[in-house]
């Protein structure tokens, strides 16, 4: 006879006990154990929460090289069946090797299920009979799981699920999770003390009161915007570092629809456009995508939504200055091209319809669909092609955590005919789903890459701009982490090409979440390890930093209604030196509006307190010394940007903390 010592860890998370029967069965290139109920010295405390426990398993033979295991539980006559969650099985054979089978998932039901050992195998080199089933039979199971949706024509595709409770377990929420946001959703309002203008459909008369209700919930930069918001270095700042760094480019010949003179913006005949743009001074944002679309009706009153263009000029002392803003796409009589020397709300008015533009263009098209709606993409194709033995699966499965749900939830009750962005925002209805086609329209892969992004849009040398800085860091260091785990299991790219689950992972991909588009420049198929290698850092980058940059300052941002209104109820004059004060307030969304947009603001800024930062991995899917190494030194990168971030924030007096990777959460989670 000979002895195999079992331990088997149960996972530290809520309702992760199971006091049911659990047997166990080890298979081997040589054979196999006889099913093996664990019972020991803690009884039916084995399987507790956050509980290690230990059996041996006996057999009248070594088995070989151990395999997979198979688990089920049984429950009790007086018990009723629950649900377990197992971490992982540790295994020592009698000839001293330890091997480890990584599980981190429900198991709700009686069935047996097959967990293949730790090491990382791509399916070319899976070559024992019983692995390849085990294999096939996960897949299987998986396509059945998860399954492709269209939620709307032309936009990414989505999982098809009935609600939260349906999908998988392990993609669920957490309990802490699930009640944490529970709360901050159901208590938003009354968290911000505004509960008693939820239904106030009126018309803000007095900037008193605008300030009365945003003294409600404050942060340290919210509060910085709130005064400074009137201000052009600012307003030109938030085109670099606020929560939408995405529109800014270096304009090298100003578009023909945007007739602005050097009279216009020197006055003085100071300088001219075309000596600025030739030094590089020169940057446009151009929200084309916004033009001709019918904007929302709210509280029974139209609102509006422009496309403008906004010229700015870098400065000698570096600030980034406004020069001129022109609200609609077609030049007109009734089109002016305001300027810093028109009166203040004039000049303020053109500012605040930019920055109600940008919010929609941010929301839709570089919030929910580039970091959103992309990472579902990514993660259900993960989930239906990719068995948990495959290297690909153990790197990206932590960068999947709560995106299935948080997406369902987002369509649920933001999106949907009664959601808060439908009901609440200039481009809620038609106009979104019009924004979305669009958007996908000019998504492509080298805007998705952070270093082609940056040159592509000319914005290389550009000084203050920390979301490029910090970007271009994360990236490199996610790259040479992808680079190193990769290149350990694929050392030619002949294996990259030979690997089907790998192909079907990123001809899903291109399918389902690119929706076949070759201009797109997505790759239908892998033909090298470096264009792998590029593909997983984007993946990676795209759920973690870069959703991190357009999401965790909402609300210090988004906080003050006039710094970022959700939509705009007057339209935008048509001639100059008509506006005020009053007009400006009689512009601003309704009272019920604005505590709505900061309501949601709110939940969508607010992490849980179960956030897990990037390069953290609670959960050891890779067994191999090589990637755990990597992961060190990969986890060892991040803390010393994290240190540099800080270290120049102190300096600032804004500080750009949304790229630290301290803050910077491992998947899209909210």
């Amino acid at each position: 006879m000979v002895n195999y010592d079992v331990t088997v860890f149960t996972a530290n998370l809520l309702n992760a006990t199971t006091l049911n029967n659990v047997h166990i069965k080890l298979v081997g290139t040589e054979g196999e154990s006889n099913r093996k109920w664990l019972v020991g010295l803690k009884g039916a405390s084995s399987f507790v929460i956050g509980t290690t426990s230990s059996f041996t398993v006996s057999c009248s033979a070594s088995l070989g090289k151990l395999v997979l295991i198979e688990l089920d539980k049984k429950h009790l006559p007086l018990f009723p069946e629950d649900s377990w969650f197992p971490a992982k099985v540790e295994v020592k054979s009698p000839e001293g090797d330890t091997y480890t089978f990584p599980i981190y998932r429900w198991i709700n039901d009686s069935e047996v299920h097959r967990f293949r050992e730790g090491t990382a195998q791509r399916v070319i080199n899976d070559n024992h009979h019983l692995g390849r089933y085990a294999r096939q039979e996960e897949l299987k199971q998986r396509a059945k799981d998860y399954r492709w949706h269209v939620y709307a024509e032309g936009i990414p595709h989505c999982i098809k699920t009935e609600g939260p409770l349906s999908l998988p377990p392990e993609v669920q929420f957490s309990f802490t999770k699930k009640t944490e946001f529970a709360y901050t959703a159901a208590t938003g309002l009354a968290e911000l003390k505004l509960k008693g203008l939820a239904d106030r459909k009126v018309k803000w008369t007095d900037m008193n009161d605008l300030n009365r209700v945003f003294w409600c919930k404050r942060t340290s930069i919210s509060d910085y915007v709130h005064e400074h918001w009137k201000e052009d270095a600012f307003f030109g700042y938030q085109f670099l570092n606020g929560v939408n760094p995405m529109m800014i480019q270096r304009c090298t010949t100003l578009p023909k629809i945007f007739p602005v003179t050097d009279d216009m913006v020197f006055p003085s005949g100071q300088g001219s456009l075309t000596d600025e743009m030739k030094k590089g001074n020169i940057f446009l944002c151009d929200y084309k995508l916004l033009d001709g679309l019918k904007a929302n009706t709210i509280n029974g009153k139209k609102q509006y939504l422009m496309a403008p263009l906004v010229l700015l000029h870098k400065r000698p002392d570096d600030t980034l200055m406004p020069i001129a803003i022109q609200l609609k796409q077609t030049p007109a009589d009734d089109n002016p091209i305001f300027l810093p020397t028109d009166s203040e709300y004039d000049w303020l008015i053109a500012k605040i319809f930019v920055r109600s533009a940008d919010f929609n263009e941010h929301q839709l098209n570089v919030h929910l669909l580039r970091t959103h709606l992309l990472a579902e993409v990514f993660a259900v194709s993960l989930l239906r092609n990719i068995p948990m033995v495959h290297p690909l699966y153990k790197l990206l499965i932590p960068h999947t955590r709560y995106t299935l749900q948080i997406n369902f939830l987002a369509r649920l009750t933001l999106i949907s005919p009664t959601g808060v962005f439908t009901q609440f925002t200039s481009s809620g209805g038609e106009a979104m789903t019009t924004i979305l086609k669009r958007s996908m329209s000019s998504l492509t892969y080298r805007s998705l890459c952070i270093p082609e992004d940056i040159a592509d849009r000319g914005l290389e040398d550009v000084p203050n701009f920390y979301y490029r800085d910090d970007g271009l860091k994360l990236w490199d260091i996610i790259h040479r982490f992808v680079q190193g785990v990769l290149s350990y299991y694929y050392k030619k790219d002949t294996e990259v090409q030979d690997d089907p689950e790998l192909q079907k992972w990123i001809s899903d991909i291109f399918e389902h979440g690119f929706l076949s588009q070759a201009a797109t420049g997505i790759p239908e198929r892998f033909t090298t390890v470096a264009e792998l290698v590029k593909f997983v850092t984007m993946v990676i980058f795209t759920g973690s930093a870069q959703h991190s940059a357009v999401n965790s300052g909402q609300y210090d941002y988004g906080g003050w209604m006039p710094n970022t209104p959700t939509s705009l109820q007057l339209p935008p004059p048509t001639t100059k030196g008509k506006t005020s004060e009053e007009t400006m307030l009689q512009t601003f969304p309704d009272v019920n509006v604005t505590v709505q947009g900061m309501s949601t603001v709110w939940l969508l800024s607010k992490q849980s307190s179960d956030f897990v930062p990037l390069g953290q991995y609670p959960e050891d899917h890779f067994s191999e010394d090589t990637p755990c190494k990597l992961i060190k030194a990969f986890q060892e990168e991040l803390k010393v940007l994290s240190a540099a971030i800080k270290a120049r924030n102190e300096s600032l007096e804004l500080p750009y903390t949304y790229m630290d990777p301290a803050e910077v959460e491992n998947s899209v989670a909210i």
